[in-house]
C-alpha cells in the first residue's frame, strides 16, 4: 500500500489544488464545517483547547481551514512531497501547524502527544484495501486519541457506488472549459476494490495537457468501517450525509470511551 499510494500523492502535490474549482474557498468552507461538527461534539472545550491530528492531511486543505479557525493542529500525510506543499500553504495562509509524515498504521510511533479529534477527510481511509489494515489504523487512531477525543473520518459514498460499480466519474470542466478533472475506475473482479486513474487535463497556451496517476481504492461500506471501529473501542458511532452535515461527503464522527 505504502509505495503505490505515497507515489500517487507524491506526483500529484503540486497540481492537487487543480481538482477544486477554487482550492481557497475550499479550505475555508470546509474549515467552517468540520468546526461546527467539532464544537458540536467537543461543547466543553473552546476552540483553543481543542487539538487535532489531521492524518490525512495532503496538502493541507483541512488543516490549513482548522488553524485559521484557531484550532491547535498537528498534520501527517504519507506522502513527502504532500507535506512539503502543506507546509509551505501554511505558511502563505499565516498558520502554524505541525507537521510530518506518518502511516495511518504507525500513528502511535510516528506521531508524539495525544489529541481531542482525529481527522482524515476525502476518502483517504479506503487506500487501507484489507481489514487488517484498516483495524490496525482504527487502533492507531484510538491510540492518539485523548478520553472522549472523536475521530471524523470522510469516505464516499461507495453504499450507492458499490450497486453499479461506475467505470468512470462525470468529467468537471473548470476554468471556462480549459481545465477538465475525470477519473477512470478498473474494478478487480470479484472485490470491492479498484484501480483508480486520474486525468488532469488542462489548456495552456493554446495546447492541451495531460496528467494520468493511479492508485487503489477499496469500495469501503458504511458498515464495514463502523464495526472495525466498534471492534477498537469506538463508542457513540453515528454517519452524518451530506445534506445534514453540510459536508460533500458521509461524515462519521465516533468517539473513544
Amino acid at each position: 500500500m505504502k509505495d503505490s499510494v505515497s507515489d500517487f500523492y507524491d506526483n500529484l502535490a503540486e497540481e492537487y489544488h487543480l481538482i477544486f474549482e477554487d482550492w481557497h474557498n475550499a479550505i475555508s468552507w470546509q474549515g467552517e464545517v468540520l468546526s461546527k461538527l467539532i464544537l458540536s461534539k467537543l461543547n466543553d472545550l473552546n476552540i483553543n483547547d481543542v487539538s487535532v491530528l489531521d492524518s490525512s492531511c495532503g496538502i493541507g486543505t483541512q488543516a490549513i481551514g482548522l488553524a485559521k479557525k484557531g484550532y491547535t493542529v498537528t498534520a501527517t500525510d504519507i506522502s513527502p512531497a504532500s507535506v512539503e506543499r502543506a507546509r509551505k500553504e501554511a505558511e502563505s495562509f499565516g498558520v502554524e501547524i505541525n507537521f510530518g509524515v506518518a502511516d495511518f498504521r504507525s500513528l502511535a510511533n510516528d506521531v508524539s502527544g495525544f489529541f481531542n479529534v482525529v481527522l482524515s477527510a476525502d476518502n483517504a481511509i479506503s487506500h487501507l484495501l484489507t481489514n487488517q489494515d484498516l483495524l490496525l489504523a482504527a487502533q492507531n487512531i484510538y491510540n492518539k486519541l485523548e478520553d472522549k477525543g472523536i475521530i471524523i473520518v470522510t469516505l464516499k459514498d461507495y453504499n450507492e457506488l458499490i450497486i453499479e460499480k461506475p467505470r468512470a466519474t462525470q468529467p468537471r470542466i473548470l476554468d471556462n472549459g480549459n481545465r477538465i478533472i475525470f477519473q477512470l475506475w478498473d474494478w478487480h473482479d470479484g472485490t470491492n476494490v479498484y484501480s483508480l486513474n486520474h486525468f488532469i487535463m488542462q489548456q495552456i497556451n493554446g495546447e492541451w495537457k495531460t496528467k494520468q496517476d493511479k492508485t487503489k481504492y477499496r469500495a469501503l461500506l458504511r458498515s464495514e468501517f463502523s464495526k472495525i471501529l466498534s471492534d477498537v473501542g469506538f463508542s457513540d458511532i453515528e454517519w452524518y450525509m451530506p445534506e445534514e452535515s453540510g459536508y460533500y461527503q458521509p461524515l462519521l464522527i465516533a468517539k473513544k470511551n
